[in-house]
């Protein structure tokens, strides 16, 4: 983690140059790859004001805070629990997100034949909403189209059909019959 720090109208003590650096490389525990991370630290003092602005910038990341007190370290602890929380929830959002692609992505299907148990991956999904048509204007689409099957809203029965394409050249209609 690459950490600049820049004072304005003060000169820092050691001591609050070295509380600063331990307090800021505590951050690299929310962040796996840490030496990619930039901190650029703002501190400053305006007459009773003791400001400092942190950002936070990486891959895939881009954070900053900002927090003001009377002393330099109270501003340095209040502006280290925003950055925390912040980044906290980022690596949430990361995990989230990664955990839903596997999810996804490691979808199996089992079912058997017979005596045969057979497993198979989904590797691909598709969403979408049928549209309404009537059976003619499907058989239609599905003539220009290279796909083997169509799934329309019927317009007639206002229920989900499956127009296909038959191995002798004609079309198979499939019409759910619930009750």
């Amino acid at each position: 983690m690459n950490i600049a720090y820049t004072f304005r109208n003060f000169d820092p003590s050691e001591h609050l140059k070295s509380y600063a650096v331990r307090r800021f490389h505590k951050l690299a525990r929310f962040m796996p790859k840490a030496n990619n991370i930039a901190l650029n630290v703002n501190m400053a003092v305006d007459k009773f004001r003791h400001k400092i602005e942190v950002q936070v910038s990486g891959d895939n990341l881009n954070i900053s805070a900002v927090e003001q007190s009377q002393d330099m370290y109270s501003s340095v602890d209040m502006v280290l629990e925003k950055l925390e929380a912040q980044l906290k929830k980022h690596v949430e959002k990361v995990k989230d997100k990664r955990r839903n692609k596997a999810a996804e992505s490691e979808e199996f299907v089992e079912y058997s034949s017979g005596r045969n148990v057979t497993t198979r991956k989904v590797v691909e999904r598709d969403h979408f909403e049928p549209k309404p048509m009537h059976v003619d204007e499907a058989a239609m689409q599905l003539e220009q189209r290279d796909d083997i099957f169509l799934v329309f809203l019927n317009a007639e029965t206002e229920q989900v059909n499956v127009l296909y394409k038959r191995s002798n050249g004609n079309l198979g209609l499939i019409s759910p019959g619930f009750k």
